[in-house]
């Protein structure tokens, strides 16, 4: 006799619950996720549209700033799942390489920081998308990486926000020292993870094809 459908989705054992906050797709941290991969338009019309810098920088900021957002309400109330490991990490850096080729485009931050933190990201998402095919498991980011992604996720607003022209020469000064506050450090965090998730990638292949191969 087939289970009542009520059954077959929820199952009242903690295991049950672990389960399903594993596997479910529509989640708070993952709506959340969603708003602000939807914004990245609003940064561009901004940036392009209006040629507002300070708002363009302000809301690239906003967007940088929030990141933990997602992350913590799906640990604070048991909502993380396998979609969501990949998918907050896929937009964060989306809205990274976004926010760098738009930042080269105008010309608002040194062409040294900017080439440097984009190729690094190319570099390291095409390595990330090979070993993953090739069967590798999953890395999770390191402490070092998020140091270094948020520093450069806050350097590069504060350089917008530098070349804003309704600013006084003051202000954009300050702006200007803050965002290599933030850009020199977060280089180089940002290089010293890079070597370590090249170095865990070849870990995590190799593991992941003897998972395999234990299976066959």
């Amino acid at each position: 006799m087939a289970a009542p459908k009520h059954q077959l989705i929820h199952k009242p054992t903690e295991e049950g619950l672990g389960e399903m906050s594993v596997d479910r797709l529509v989640t708070l941290p993952n709506a959340i996720t969603t708003v602000r991969a939807l914004c990245i338009p609003l940064f561009l019309w901004l940036l392009f549209g209006r040629d507002s810098w300070g708002w363009a920088g302000f809301t690239l900021g906003l967007l940088g700033s929030t990141d933990w957002v997602d992350g913590y309400v799906a640990r604070r109330f048991n909502q993380t799942s396998n979609f969501g490991k990949m998918y907050d990490p896929t937009v964060d850096r989306l809205l990274l390489v976004v926010g760098i080729v738009s930042v080269i485009a105008v010309g608002a931050a040194p062409g040294w920081f900017s080439w440097t933190v984009l190729v690094r990201e190319v570099i390291l998402s095409v390595f990330v998308i090979a070993i993953t095919a090739l069967g590798a498991k999953r890395m999770d980011v390191t402490w070092i990486g998020k140091c270094g992604a948020f520093a450069n996720m806050g350097a590069f607003p504060a350089f917008l926000l530098a070349g804003e022209s309704t600013f006084r020469p003051a202000v954009q000064t300050g702006w200007r020292v803050f965002a290599y506050l933030l850009a020199i450090p977060g280089l180089v965090f940002s290089m010293i993870a890079f070597g370590q998730y090249l170095v865990r990638g070849r870990e995590a292949l190799a593991e992941g094809r003897s998972e395999a191969s234990a299976i066959r």
